[in-house]
């Protein structure tokens, strides 16, 4: 998998702001890409040293439209990923 693919997205929420003081940072990553794969991809795309990844795969909700009709979003992952101490992801 080509690095510019992998990195959807950086997650900004309540608890991505929390493990930013940590030095970890939730991603949101493609399905098909492995823990090696993100690692690569986040030091090249953000410059930093990565420590650790840790990652969780979710199910697409179910969305039931205006005329009742029920779709199922895409299935995603997330990645959590720790960089060395006195590094930063840059959120834009």
């Amino acid at each position: 998998m080509k690095h510019e693919g992998v990195i959807r997205r950086v997650l900004v929420t309540e608890k991505g702001t929390r493990l930013a003081v940590e030095n970890r940072y939730m991603l949101e990553v493609a399905v098909a890409a492995n823990k090696f794969e993100i690692r690569q991809a986040v030091e090249k795309q953000f410059g930093v040293h990565v420590l650790k990844v840790n990652t969780q795969k979710y199910k697409g909700a179910m969305r039931t439209l205006r005329n009742r009709r029920v779709v199922r979003e895409s299935d995603w992952k997330r990645a959590i990923v720790t960089v060395k101490a006195g590094e930063r992801i840059e959120i834009v």
